[in-house]
Formats: structure tokens, sequence, C-alpha cells
């Protein structure tokens, strides 16, 4: 881009910004919404941040405070995911879970493949905090859950980001085969962690090591770019929320409220459903909508 495409478009987002900053910007939600998607058009078309989203999506979801309300929440999150992506043809392969004995998970990490999986659903990352009578213990009580969502591209090698090996740390742990879990035990898992950052990947699905190795080191620099690429987002516009947040209470980028009344709320953009079952149904249109273009 040559410096005066470079210059209106600054200009323009300097408008965009300014905009955002009025006491009455979210006083039309339509126009609200239509300037925040095109600040973020404008900006990929500015920096290239938008070069990974024609093309998958590492999804990553892990439980957050809140015991087993928690990991049946990221069990929620994680089938409302799915069903958005296999109501678009997507298909999912799994890269390594954690389970509970009740059925939610520790955390899930899957390769959602189809086409603009990512540029539709990169705007999720964050905490999502769900609030609803607990159907754990006895009392009927209300509980506050949290989960993190994560959000990278597929990279496929090492992409443009340059992997430094001397800060990256490699393990190999023991996956249980076919049989149950204490039954034909293959030392093929593979963890790859940055030790700057301690942000870390695990991936056990595949059957050599050498893969395992091959795809936790993809996926680590794609997290490393994602998490650089937020970093600079959240200083100029404040419209992500980083991975470094604790998925606890006060870090939400969308509630989800299922008593004593039923809302889901974005608070990034103010969009608002009446219909929480709609949404956990996979309809997470209307959130998409505002930082991306959702064909149905």
């Amino acid at each position: 881009m040559d410096t005066s495409g470079k210059e209106k478009i600054d200009a323009r987002l300097a408008e965009i910004e300014a905009a955002m900053c009025e006491p009455s910007f979210w006083a039309d939600k339509n126009r609200a919404q239509a300037l925040i998607k095109e600040m973020q058009d404008l900006k990929d078309s500015r920096d290239g941040g938008g070069k990974y989203d024609r093309g998958n999506a590492i999804l990553t979801v892990f439980a957050g405070a809140g015991g087993d309300d928690a990991e049946d929440w990221a069990r929620m999150l994680f089938d409302m995911y799915r069903s958005f992506a296999e109501k678009r043809g997507w298909k999912l392969d799994l890269i390594s879970s954690s389970y509970t004995d009740s059925g939610g998970y520790r955390s899930i990490t899957v390769e959602i493949i189809g086409k603009g999986a990512y540029g539709t659903l990169k705007s999720e990352s964050g905490v999502h905090r769900l609030v609803r009578i607990s159907p754990f213990g006895s009392g009927a009580k209300r509980q506050t859950s949290f989960a993190m969502i994560e959000f990278i591209p597929r990279f496929e090698g090492l992409g443009d980001f340059e992997l430094n090996m001397d800060e990256v740390e490699v393990e190999f742990t023991r996956t249980g085969g076919p049989g149950g879990q204490n039954v034909n035990k293959r030392e093929t898992a593979v963890r790859a962690v940055h030790k700057p950052t301690g942000i870390s990947v695990l991936v056990d699905t595949e059957r050599a090591q050498g893969q395992n190795r091959e795809r936790a080191l993809e996926i680590l620099a794609a997290k490393l770019y994602t998490r650089l690429e937020e970093e600079r987002t959240s200083a100029e516009s404040g419209m992500y929320i980083s991975k470094t947040t604790d998925a606890e209470w006060g870090s939400q980028i969308r509630s989800y409220v299922l008593h004593p009344y039923r809302l889901v709320k974005d608070h990034r953009t103010n969009v608002e459903s009446h219909d929480p079952e709609k949404i956990l149904s996979g309809g997470i249109e209307p959130f998409l909508e505002p930082f991306t273009n959702v064909t149905t």
C-alpha cells in the first residue's frame, strides 16, 4: 500500500475512533455495528492482519472459575461452536482434550476446517460468563461460571512467524491408546512450551510422535502470532481481550444469563438476545456480524 492510501485509512480510522468516544455512539445500534466492522476491515487492509482470515481455525475452550459448573459450561460452549460449524458444512478435527467424570471439559482443542473459519470466529476469543441454577449439588443455587475461548489461525508449517527454538521446550508424555485409559499407552503426546510467556500446547491425537511435535509447534507459533496481534489491536481500539486475562469475574466479553431472567449480551458491542437456547444451539450470527461478514 502506498503512503497516500495508508494516510487515507488512518484518517478514516481517526474519524471512527472519535465517533466511538461520543456518548451517543450506541444510540443507533446498526450504525455503531457498521462502524465497528468498517474499522476492522480498514485495519486489516492497512496492516495485512486479515491474511489468515480465509483459512481454518484452531479452537480451544478452557474451563475457568466455577468447578463442575465451569467444566460443564466449557462443554456447552464447545457444543455451541460445533453446532455453528456443522451448520456451515465445516468439519472438526480433535487435537487434544481433557474430560471430567461429570462429562464436562477442563479443556478441549480442535481444528475447525472450513473456508473463512478463522475470519468468521476470531472475534469470539475471550472470557464467556454463564449465570444459571446449578445442576450440580443440592439446593437449586444460582451459580456463575466462566470459560475462556481461544481462536487462532491454522498455520501450515510455521507460516510467516519465526519461532525461536531456543525459547521452546518440547516434552514427550504418554497417551492412552485403544482399550482404555491404562491400556496400550504410547509416549507419543507432545507438549510444546514457550518459556518466556509460559504459553503451552498439547497435541496427543496423531499416531506418530513426530506428527504431534510438528503440529504442536505450528499451533504454538499461531498462538504467539495471535498474542502479538491482539496486543496491537487492543492498544489501538480495545476491541479484543488478551489471552492473558483470567477466566473469572469482571473480564468477560459476553454474558449468558439463564436465571433469574434470560439474556445473552456482548459487552463490547451491546448486542443482545433474549433467546439463549437459540444462541447455545449455534445461532451466534448476531454476535459475529459487528466484526465480520457472516454467510448463512
